[in-house]
Order: C-alpha cells, then structure tokens, then sequence
C-alpha cells in the first residue's frame, strides 16, 4: 500500500510540537524521576540511587508542617467546591434556557472573575471578611452588656474567614465561571424535544429531569464536576488571603519550597499530580461509561 509523501511542512510543525510537548510534561516527568531518588538524591540530576526514602520522610512530616492535615482539607474543600460547582452550574444552565430579564447583566457578572487578577480578588474577599469580623464584634460588644452568651461568644470569637466560608467563596469565583460556561454550551444545543416527548407520555418535571435530561448531559455534568475540583486542588492565588489561619495543600506546598531543600519536595509534588491523575482519570471514565449508555 503506497503511501502519501509527506508535505513539505510536515516536519518543522512536528519538530513544534515535539518540543512544546517536552516543555509541557518535561517538568513532571522530571519532579516524578528525582522524587524516587536514595537517601543521599539532591534537587538535580544525576539521579542517586532508586527507592521511597523521600516519601517515607514525607510520611513522617516535614518539621512543623502537618502534611496530612494540610492534604485532608485540601480534599474536603475540592470535594465542597466540585458539589457546589455542579448543582449550581446545572441549575444556571436550566434557568437559562428561557429569557430572563436581565439575564445578560447577570451573566456578564457571573464570569467577570475570570477577567480579574486572582491576588486582587483574595484580597477583597479577605477584606470582606475582616469587615464582617469587625462588625460582628461590634454587635456582640454591644449585646454582650446585656446578655452573659454574647459576651461568652465575643470572648471565644476568633475570626470568620476559614475553609468553609472565605476560602469556599473564593474557589467558587475561579470554578463557577468555567461550569456556567460549559452548561451553557450544553444546553445551547439540547434538543428540547426529547422533554416534549418525556411529558407527552405523563412524565412530572422531576421524572423529565431524572429520567431523560440528566441522563444526556450526564458527561458534561462529570466534565464540570472534574474543572471543580481540579481547579480547587491546585488554586493558590485566590485563596492565599481568602484562608485564615489554616492553610490547603498547595499554599504548603508554596512555603516549603523556600525551606525544603531536599527531594522530599518532589515527592510531596509527585503526591498532588498523582491525586489529580486519578481525579481525572475517573472522571474520563465515568464520562465515557455514561456516554456509550446514552447511546444505548
């Protein structure tokens, strides 16, 4: 079988992307093969024996950093935000579809936090949050001349920003954007006839959305629950000044590299891109199981 030469052209655009592809997955790879090195590896290459010692020392902690705690919030808080991101992105997508007055405003608002630097909006969350602080100690101050309980509550007040209040709200102005965007795509292109036929033969609302809708948007719903948590897992900007005094994963991750000089750094690397790997290697297949049942 002959085959067709190739153009000219082929080969300058496959040597491009040969190189973009090593820029791209050259630094994992290369953070996935030091994170194995012995006892005496360094931070560069040539590579020093061959084993677990680094993860093992990981495991045991690195000095006052509590790396598991660190990983346990970071899971819970990408857990909440992927929740959030598609329950809310679904119902964005299912109000929609029908003209709203002043939908437009209100979408251009809805995705207006991807236009704006991610430390600028940390910081104004945080400082909504130490406003909020001030005010609810001034409330509290007041009631406390009065009640023996608000006292007790101003005594034990510490502050409102924390994981599940100013950090969730940041990571949602960073994920809720992308899942809007993706709903809308989806259901700019659902044919609204397959609901006709659901409520023809009697189906509620509820049974039209459970039984026929859901089940073909299934994958883009996965596709919006993996952007959820994905982008969550590995956010740093937004949530730096938006966290309180407890810190995710990735804002450890950030301190250490000016205080660990030792591969244990790579492994804890090593450890967040296999969790994102495997976040997304479910979410692929359970997208592509829901897709060949649609089709069934």
């Amino acid at each position: 079988m002959n085959r067709e030469p190739r153009r000219a052209g082929f080969w300058p655009l496959a040597l491009v992307f040969t190189l973009f592809v090593i820029f791209l997955y050259g630094p994992m790879v290369t953070i996935f093969v030091l994170s194995f090195q012995g006892p005496e590896g360094g931070l560069t290459f040539p590579l020093r024996g061959l084993s677990l010692h680094w993860f093992r020392q990981l495991a045991e902690g690195l000095g006052t950093v509590d790396i598991a705690a660190a990983l346990r919030r970071s899971l819970l808080l990408g857990t909440v935000v992927m929740g959030l991101t598609v329950v809310l992105s679904v119902l964005a997508g299912l109000a929609f579809r029908k003209k709203l007055r002043g939908g437009d405003a209100l979408f251009y608002v809805s995705v207006a936090s991807l236009i704006m630097p991610s430390i600028i909006i940390s910081l104004g969350i945080g400082l909504e949050f130490r406003l909020l602080d001030g005010g609810l100690k001034w409330l509290l101050t007041i009631l406390g001349e009065h009640s023996q309980y608000a006292q007790e509550t101003l005594d034990n007040y510490g502050t409102a920003l924390g994981l599940m209040t100013s950090a969730l709200g940041a990571h949602l102005t960073w994920t809720l954007p992308f899942g809007l965007l993706i709903m809308f795509a989806v259901f700019n292109r659902f044919n609204p006839a397959y609901e006709e036929a659901a409520r023809d033969l009697g189906a509620t609302p509820w049974q039209t959305f459970r039984h026929v809708v859901l089940p073909l948007i299934g994958p883009s719903v996965v596709g919006v629950g993996m952007f959820g948590f994905t982008l969550s897992w590995d956010e740093i900007a937004r949530t730096s000044q938006a966290i309180g005094d407890v810190n995710t994963l990735p804002l450890e991750l950030q301190g250490l590299t000016s205080t660990v000089t030792t591969p244990a750094i790579y492994a804890l690397g090593t450890l967040t891109t296999v969790v994102s790997l495997l976040v997304m290697g479910v979410t692929v297949a359970l997208a592509s199981w829901l897709g060949r049942r649609r089709k069934s």
